[in-house]
């Protein structure tokens, strides 16, 4: 499957609305006016049956080369070393730290075994500012420390611990890293947006006890994870058919349970179950997307052009920024904020996701919302047309979004060996976290219109995508009480 080629969208040129007196056009001329850069839009944007097919099967191929060897495609199926997942008979106090994009939760979770299963979780959420993004590994880690320490602090005599006892902690970082074993992983680089100084090639558990250690913190990291993993784990000790883990936020990832068996570079490692989880780093994924002018010119200005197209077309650190340079095409084309062009209109990232969510949610006759928004945000007033063009710019980039979400989905289903139990009726779970699946509901329809479409109605009906909120935090407390240094 081809990409579609750059190209202008139309002989026409803004030049045709310079130097003209400023006038009020109706409704229905003003849609027109633009009506050439979103029908190519839309049409780029397009996610037909046969794309979102190749989209999957190019996926589990990607999937298989990237599990024959290292670097045998952009997938790079990274071994997670969790080869046990919790069984439900851990006990004790643990702690979750998730470090997975522009916060960070630490997370207390009280276990009582079979019987009491989770008995309480606590958590707290700090924002990490942005200067840090772009700062050095230690001045990030002592940041992450300090926020760590003040949470234990907050606990007072409630809790106490064994003699001789470190607090211990499962570690959810949700960045690329070569995991060498359940509590140890080399950065391979970051993404999201950080562009953190002096961690790639560096062993990330050690930054961080090392940073733990210098603020005084009697804590020590047991279980290395990636949010994906922890969700899975998590979904997983309450349900036994969950085979995989998509998270959906900031940026994007998805892992699933693999026979040790159908991977080939392991060269005939065993494990007690015969079964560990692989980190897809689908993010990475590039093979037959339907691209638009404004995503390469987006992926050109980004911090690491060329890498991480999907996670580039479906998560939320880049929605709102591809909308923002469709309306900027727009303003340009045609005065569909007026005359002139807002200057906030020019400012990268200015235009978040969550704008775009609200936006697409809003039904209102006048689009109330949307219009509150477009002021707040770029400083404009709109009429209703300009309204709706902005509703159908969200609405095709969440679509796009979500059935490619889906098509992925699908995709590792395909790979994962007991698919064919599926085809027999077996329930097949995939457990979903992330601000952006969370609270998008539009985004969520389409991502499973986009496997329900693939799968067909029969099929479809014995896989589950469900929704488990901070499931990664709890399942990096579980995973660290697994692999537990005290454990016997």
């Amino acid at each position: 499957m081809s990409l579609p080629a750059l190209g202008s969208f139309s002989p026409l040129t803004s030049l045709a609305f310079r130097g003209r007196p400023r006038f009020v056009m109706s409704g229905r001329s003003k849609a027109l006016s633009v009506a050439p850069i979103l029908t190519k839009f839309q049409k780029d944007c397009d996610t037909p049956l046969p794309v979102l097919r190749y989209v999957a099967d190019a996926m589990a191929d990607d999937m298989r080369a990237g599990l024959a060897i290292d670097g045998g495609s952009d997938l790079k199926m990274i071994l997670s070393h969790v080869d046990t997942l919790p069984t439900g008979n851990e006990k004790g106090l643990l702690y979750g730290l998730d470090l997975g994009g522009t916060n960070f939760r630490v997370l207390r979770v009280q276990l009582g075994g079979k019987e009491e299963r989770v008995i309480a979780t606590e958590f707290e959420q700090v924002s990490i500012p942005q200067h840090l993004m772009f700062a050095t590994s230690q001045e990030l880690f002592d940041f992450i420390a300090s926020g760590l320490a003040k949470f234990v602090e907050g606990e007072g005599n409630r809790f106490h611990l064994p003699p001789g006892r470190k607090r211990e902690i499962g570690f959810t970082f949700s960045f690329p890293v070569n995991q060498t074993s359940i509590d140890s992983g080399i950065l391979i680089k970051w993404t999201k947006g950080f562009a953190v100084s002096g961690t790639a090639g560096k062993d990330v558990v050690a930054c961080l006890n090392e940073a733990m250690e210098r603020r005084g913190l009697d804590m020590h990291v047991s279980a290395l994870v990636n949010d994906t993993v922890g969700t899975l784990a998590g979904a997983r000790y309450y349900d036994d058919d969950v085979v995989a883990a998509v998270i959906l936020g900031t940026g994007t990832n998805a892992c699933y349970i693999e026979r040790k068996d159908a991977i080939p570079k392991l060269q005939g490692q065993a494990s007690s179950s015969g079964k560990t989880i692989i980190n897809t780093e689908w993010g990475a994924y590039s093979n037959g997307l339907p691209l638009t002018v404004f995503d390469r010119e987006m992926d050109a200005a980004s911090i690491n052009p060329g890498e991480q197209i999907f996670e580039k077309t479906i998560a939320g650190m880049y929605l709102g920024e591809i909308a923002r340079r469709v309306l900027l095409a727009m303003a340009e084309f045609a005065p569909l904020f007026g005359k002139s062009i807002p200057e906030k209109l020019f400012k990268p990232f200015v235009l978040s996701t969550p704008d775009v969510c609200a936006m697409h949610q809003d039904v209102s006759n006048d689009l109330q919302a949307v219009g509150s928004i477009l002021y707040n945000v770029f400083g404009v007033e709109s009429d209703l047309s300009a309204r709706k063009a902005v509703v159908e710019v969200c609405n095709t980039i969440g679509r796009r979004g979500g059935r490619l979400a889906g098509a992925g989905i699908v995709g590792i289903l395909h790979k994962i060996e007991d698919f064919e139990d599926v085809k027999l009726g077996k329930r097949r779970v995939v457990a979903m976290d992330g601000g952006l699946y969370g609270n998008y509901p539009q985004y969520r329809r389409y991502l499973k219109e986009g496997v329900a479409e693939l799968l067909g109605t029969e099929l479809a009906k014995n896989v589950a995508i469900e929704h488990t909120k901070d499931g990664s935090g709890i399942g990096a407390a579980l995973l660290a009480a697994s692999n537990s240094i005290y454990r016997t």
